[in-house]
């Protein structure tokens, strides 16, 4: 990140939103958007943010959450791992409903966005 860093998170918003040989999820205007977004903050905070994401535990407050809450993660996840995240929070947090969505990368919220947004209004419903 520190030889490259746009190039760094050019290839992260692929891994992202799943972008592969096989699968593109997400446009490249899009693709390139978010990296723009992703560029204009500063060196040092996008190092602070991946430090920060790594190394920061809340099972301990997991355990302390008192409202019914909602899980989803994408089982393509490579960024956040779900066996290592959602599968562990969903252990911890006594009252969760969670749900795996098929496929999905770390950014569902656009890839699989349809799907997300019905598991939103049904879980907000109940």
């Amino acid at each position: 990140m520190k030889q490259d860093r746009i190039g760094f998170l050019d290839e992260c918003g692929k891994i992202f939103f799943g972008v592969g040989l096989s699968s593109k999820p997400i446009s490249a205007p899009l693709l390139e958007y978010y990296r723009a977004l992703c560029a204009v903050a500063s060196p040092r905070a996008t190092l602070q943010c991946l430090k920060s994401f790594s190394s920061t535990d809340f099972r301990n407050e997991m355990k302390l959450v008192s409202v019914s809450t909602l899980i989803i993660h994408g089982d393509e996840d490579k960024t956040v791992p779900i066996g290592l995240t959602a599968q562990q929070s969903a252990k911890l947090i006594p009252d969760n409903q969670f749900i795996t969505c098929k496929g999905a990368p770390h950014g569902l919220f656009y890839a699989e966005r349809q799907k997300l947004n019905a598991d939103l209004v049904k879980f907000l419903g109940s």
